[in-house]
């Protein structure tokens, strides 16, 4: 079993697209993954980009795609020890980088921002990897 880390922008793309999860995969993420895909939802909606219905739809997809939510003191303190090294003002990417560093192969993420955040500091792996028992 490959074990992923995803973002609230990659939950996002999944339930968007309606893609399939090979079941032989485990997502995994942090605790507040739902509450920021949310936030982006509304982020849409308020800007015309998204219809309410349809983040309405896609927030029960989210809530239906089983993921491993992790938030506990461990996963926090790597992640400030990861913003530390990296001299970053906020902990929101350090945290999914730490819950890959601790329990996951690799982070897939659509976000390139990220993507380049996470270079040298975890293994990154395309959103493809989701569809193939690696």
């Amino acid at each position: 079993m490959a074990r992923y880390v995803i973002d609230a922008p990659t939950l996002l793309h999944l339930v968007d697209n309606e893609v399939t999860v090979d079941p032989g995969h485990q997502l995994v993420a942090p605790s507040f993954i739902r509450s920021e895909a949310l936030q982006l939802m509304l982020r849409d909606v308020r800007r015309g980009e998204r219809v309410e219905k349809d983040a309405l739809t896609s927030h029960v997809r989210m809530t239906e795609l089983k993921m491993r939510l992790l938030g506990d003191r461990v996963s926090r303190a790597t992640a400030w020890k990861i913003a530390r090294e990296q001299d970053w003002d906020t902990l929101r990417d350090a945290e999914y980088l730490a819950v890959t560093r601790l329990q996951a192969d690799a982070l897939v993420t659509v976000d390139p921002d990220l993507a380049a955040k996470a270079e040298g500091v975890v293994a990154v792996a395309d959103v493809r990897a989701l569809l193939t028992e690696a």
